[in-house]
């Protein structure tokens, strides 16, 4: 069992009402931490440390950033034991998923550094004469920034990286299901050397969080917002954003799709989809939930992905290497084994895996997968994937885009030409030709349409997101006036 602590100002702080949470290991049930449940008291304090540390972090230069976020970087790659032995107790992932999550992270971090001197603005023409027309990004203020468990470390740091880099000041809130793990983020931003206040960590009770979350928002000096979870919980979010007139980056629910081609590499597709629907059990917002394959060759890819998916080894990564560990939590084993039984009683076909006892859940593949099903539609969150037969390119296409969500998508065909004019018609708003999808670089665009969210962090989105965009101008010859 591990007691953390919260972060405001430079100080670690429990909550001022002494009041605790505690997070239960998903397999079986042990007090994996015991973290604060914060007041609203202390998420304003930890705002107002963040408003106070604005001034100062913002009139930085550029290469002082930089140098700090570099630090953070190594310190964080250098926790990654910590961050697998955090993993495993708090989510139950295993320690394959964990390592790259602090290798990620830590690259993130890097990208962040080298961001702090590429953010930059433009002249604009003036019709005015002798006038210099500018518009400059500066810096907006505080960000809070909202990251959840399936994810942690990439998404802990992804809150707050960029925002920092841009000369913002943060504060994160971490998530109830797995506090230590963000809380060593916090560590290492801490042990880079970071000013006080410049990065502030707060956790919560999970009854607790709305009524918070509205507390920070509404204060003044919170300038932008960020959340990555759940689509219920992100449109809360929204309005309680829209309420105060703060912008909001969300990135929410996913339902990927995989379409494979006729012309597919069989073995290239069955190993991106193998990847793309079972890494870290299905519980990545880009996970592959929809595999979507063309009737000509559909038998002779299911055959090996099916001979792969039953191979992959499953277990409860606390006692060694595997690549199936456990799912978060029981509701998700429930919510999955009704999804199966409703699938197989209207006539899919189950090809391995299967219902789950505990939450340590097989590689599940259904094939002959329906409209009628709740599979087809509903994100399943877990290693339990099924697969669409389509007759041909244009119904592909219409079952790819047949989903409220559209963050992650991929084709899979060898006449990249029309694989791409494929891509570009599935709606979402990443696409890897080629390629699985669950994939994700520091630099890119990343984020989704429809239901899947709002804007996008990375590279110079980031920046955009977080920065505002002033019109400067100065006038350098004398002007003429109509009066």
């Amino acid at each position: 069992m591990t007691t953390i602590s919260m972060l405001i100002n430079g100080q670690k702080k429990q909550a001022g009402n002494g009041a605790t949470f505690e997070r239960k290991n998903p397999l079986d049930g042990s007090v994996a931490t015991v973290a604060p449940a914060a007041t609203i008291e202390d998420a304003i304090a930890a705002v107002e440390a963040a408003g106070k540390a604005f001034p100062a972090w913002s009139a930085i230069g550029p290469n002082e950033r930089r140098a700090l976020l570099s630090k953070a970087a190594l310190a964080l790659e250098a926790k990654t034991d910590a961050f697998i032995a955090a993993m495993a107790g708090e989510t139950g992932s295993s320690a394959m998923w964990a390592g790259f999550n602090a290798h990620l992270a830590a690259g993130m971090l890097h990208e962040a550094a080298a961001l702090t001197t590429q953010i930059s603005g433009e002249v604009i023409p003036s019709d005015v004469p002798g006038n210099l027309a500018m518009g400059l990004r500066q810096p907006a203020g505080v960000v809070l920034g909202m990251a959840p468990w399936n994810a942690p470390v990439i998404l802990g740091v992804r809150a707050i990286a960029t925002p920092l880099a841009c000369g913002n000041t943060v504060v994160l809130k971490g998530s109830e299901i797995c506090p230590a793990t963000h809380g060593l983020i916090i560590e290492a931003m801490q042990e880079a050397g970071l000013p006080d206040g410049v990065v502030n960590f707060i956790t919560n009770a999970p009854a607790d969080a709305g009524p918070l979350v509205e507390a920070m928002v509404a204060h003044p000096a919170v300038r932008r917002v960020n959340f990555t979870g759940s689509t219920r919980v992100g449109k809360v979010i929204a309005a309680v954003c829209a309420k105060y007139l703060k912008p909001v980056v969300l990135e929410l629910g996913g339902k990927a799709p995989l379409v494979i081609l006729d012309d597919a590499d069989i073995g290239q597709a069955v190993d991106a989809a193998a990847f793309g629907a079972f890494a870290n059990s299905g519980q990545i917002c880009m996970s592959t939930e929809r595999i979507i394959v063309d009737e000509k060759i559909a038998d002779a890819f299911i055959e090996q992905l099916t001979r792969k998916a039953v191979g992959l080894p499953l277990g409860d990564p606390r006692k060694g290497p595997v690549v199936l560990g456990s799912v978060v939590d029981m509701s998700t084993v429930t919510r999955c084994n009704e999804i199966i039984d409703d699938a197989l009683a209207k006539g899919a076909k189950l090809l391995c895996g299967g219902k789950a006892e505990n939450t340590l859940m097989p590689a599940t593949l259904i094939d002959h997968v329906t409209p009628a099903m709740r599979i087809y539609s509903e994100e399943t969150f877990a290693p339990v994937k099924g697969i669409v037969r389509a007759k041909g390119v244009e119904e592909a296409i219409a079952i790819a885009n047949d989903n409220p969500y559209g963050l992650s998508s991929a084709v899979f065909g060898k006449d990249v030409g029309r694989a791409l004019q494929v891509a570009k018609r599935i709606e979402a708003g990443i696409c890897h030709v080629n390629g699985p999808t669950v994939h994700d670089e520091a630099q890119m665009p990343f984020g989704g349409v429809k239901d899947s969210g709002i804007g996008r962090f990375g590279g110079k989105a980031g920046v955009e997101a977080f920065t505002d965009l002033r019109w400067v101008s100065v006038q350098t010859t004398p002007r003429q006036y109509p009066f």
